[in-house]
């Protein structure tokens, strides 16, 4: 029998076992409430797939709770993430996002901003250090960041003979990390809702307290500035990495195997007009930016706009008529499918997770631990791990803060420490998770399988981390 069939049958025996003789509350569950997540990370390193890793994770968790009645626990599952607000304004913004890249590739744009760009980066090390850059100026949000500067750079670093590895290492490493740094991102207007929501703000005053997490929100500090010193080789190519770029080198193998399946343009090759304008690349993704930050940073609205920003561009132009403009925007979409169903699937194990308690047991069970010195440290550590079981940093954020806060506040902790090492753990976690949004569309963009570049971006995953943690254990013996 095959080493991934034993691991689900010793997952489902130990989790029958649980579902028969545990009561149904899912407090009663204790330590049991870690199977499926163990499952997960352990099926996904055996197997190397990620959506069949999820579903069977997910219906292990569905099992535990509902016995017999765990696969239609798990359809109800799936359809409460399609009809959630969350998962519709994912399709809204990412499918569209995936017709303006489409777009502005069949305008020219992209091969005329990888000329410019080629003019200006002549060597390996050029191309990367302007991809990280690039990434640190697109702040607004990380899915916009990591889709269009992955799609926009990738035929830029492929000429110097750079693993898409790298790339998407590049990408996911100056997006999230960016924009939690940055208060006018749909980053800091979210958790500035959230640091009112649970008190620690007053109305109308989250977004200047999010600023006051900012000098704390270590991981993410390092995570973008480690990136320059791989780029120059002051830290070299690590394990996995170091083989991609060997691989890349010296075979011209750019892709890792499978890298086809994700890649947003796989297999594109656009017949685009003499002459291509680089103002067809800046002006929609500078439009792009000023009517999200015009609407409240609100993206949705932000790329809708821009979709007529593009339709009218396209016939001054004479670039298409409408049908032709329409069949583009609907490629684009489909170009995100496989994307958004894998996020699809993360949600939904997410939410069976939720059903089992698991963040809250792993939350509870770390509480004993906490005093004001060690609580930045250990909160980090455990919310990190939290984030790369459960690939969903944002729905981390919601369930950690209301019982972080007041945690903090009753032992004596600094809140706002306390807020910057939960929102370190979320930026951590996803960057280190297989099937996070950050992985997926990172993976995406830059068009590299997402396993490879979430086993090639952990070394520095956890470099990051483990100064994280120095630095928060350094403020908290300090304050």
């Amino acid at each position: 029998m095959r080493p991934s069939l034993l691991i689900a049958a010793a997952a489902i025996a130990l989790a029958s076992f649980g579902a028969r003789f545990l009561p149904s509350d899912t407090d009663a569950f204790g330590v049991l409430t870690l199977v499926p997540s163990a499952f997960l990370i352990i099926y996904i390193f055996a197997t190397k797939r990620i959506l069949e890793s999820l579903i069977a994770a997910s219906l292990l968790g569905f099992l535990m709770v509902h016995r017999g009645g765990f696969f239609q626990a798990f359809n109800d599952a799936v359809m409460k993430v399609l009809q959630s607000e969350d998962m519709a304004w994912l399709f809204l913004v990412c499918g569209l996002m995936g017709s303006i890249i489409t777009l502005i590739e069949r305008a020219g744009g992209s091969l005329a901003f990888g000329a410019w760009v080629s003019k200006r980066a002549k060597t390996r090390q050029g191309a990367l250090l302007w991809t990280w850059l690039l990434g640190m100026a697109i702040f607004i949000d990380d899915y916009l960041n990591s889709l269009t500067v992955g799609s926009s750079m990738a035929p830029v670093t492929d000429r110097h003979k750079v693993s898409r590895e790298m790339l998407a290492y590049v990408v996911d490493s100056t997006a999230a990390p960016v924009c939690v740094l940055v208060p006018i991102s749909t980053w800091g207007v979210f958790v500035g809702r959230l640091l009112e929501t649970n008190g620690l703000a007053a109305p109308g005053e989250g977004l200047a307290t999010f600023v006051g997490t900012i000098p704390y929100n270590f991981y993410a500090w390092f995570a973008a500035l480690l990136v320059p010193l791989v780029i120059i080789g002051v830290i070299p190519a690590l394990g996995p990495m170091k083989r991609a770029e060997t691989r890349a080198r010296d075979e011209g193998i750019l892709a890792p195997e499978g890298s086809e399946k994700i890649d947003i343009k796989a297999g594109e090759d656009f017949v685009v007009p003499d002459n291509p304008r680089l103002a067809n690349f800046f002006a929609p993704i500078v439009f792009l930016v000023a009517a999200t930050i015009y609407f409240d940073v609100d993206m949705a609205k932000g790329v809708a706009s821009t979709m007529a920003f593009l339709f009218v561009l396209y016939l001054i132009q004479n670039i298409g008529d409408a049908t032709e403009f329409a069949d583009l925007a609907v490629k684009g979409v489909k170009n995100m499918l496989l994307p958004l169903l894998m996020m699809v699937l993360a949600f939904t194990f997410a939410e069976a997770n939720e059903q089992i308690g698991f963040t809250s047991y792993v939350i509870h069970g770390a509480a004993p631990l906490m005093s004001p010195a060690l609580m930045p440290a250990i909160t980090f550590l455990v919310l990190g791990v939290t984030e790369f079981i459960t690939g969903t940093n944002w729905g981390m954020y919601v369930i950690a803060l209301p019982i972080v806060i007041p945690l903090a506040q009753s032992i004596g902790a600094d809140p706002m420490v306390a807020v910057a090492a939960v929102l370190s753990a979320g930026v951590w976690g996803a960057h280190i998770c297989f099937y996070s949004d950050a992985t997926i569309l990172s993976s995406a963009a830059a068009g590299c399988d997402n396993y490879r570049h979430a086993v090639t971006q952990l070394p520095y995953g956890m470099l990051g981390a483990g100064l994280a943690t120095l630095a928060f254990l350094a403020v908290g013996f300090l304050t």
